[in-house]
């Protein structure tokens, strides 16, 4: 696989159009990180991280309105990509939906949102857009 990144993306835009309550990946300390700013921003009702086998998986339950029926993800786009990469500084940091959605940021300091980084004033690989 040349970019687990884009496949966890996949996984979880197929599992939302699909309908189900939960989705199992493949686990790595990024995609955990990057599940960690989803619970946290509210896109995910829960989710475990697995230690069975060599790498273990991440389950995830994926958040519905209960009267609409529709997901708390509308859209997941993967930005930068093993064939081309997209970084940015903080001055210049993606605004998703003017605001209302986020990007995930890949810093020296670690995986967080552009709002986290922009009040760190520290900049990196842009890895998705979440809204």
């Amino acid at each position: 696989m040349t970019d687990p990144i884009a496949d966890y993306l996949t996984r979880l835009r197929n599992a939302i159009m699909a309908k189900h309550k939960v989705v199992e990946v493949p686990a790595s300390n990024l995609k955990k990180e990057i599940t960690k700013i989803l619970f946290e921003k509210g896109y995910l009702l829960n989710y475990k991280f697995v230690e069975e086998g060599p790498q273990g998986t991440i389950k995830i339950a994926l958040k519905y309105d209960p009267e609409t029926k529709t997901n708390a993800i509308v859209s997941l786009k993967r930005v930068s990509r093993p064939g081309l990469r997209k970084y940015t500084g903080y001055k210049d940091m993606p605004r998703v939906i003017n605001g209302l959605g986020i990007a995930i940021i890949s810093t020296s300091k670690g995986v967080m949102t552009d709002k986290e980084a922009s009040e760190l004033k520290i900049g990196g690989e842009v890895l998705c857009y979440v809204y």
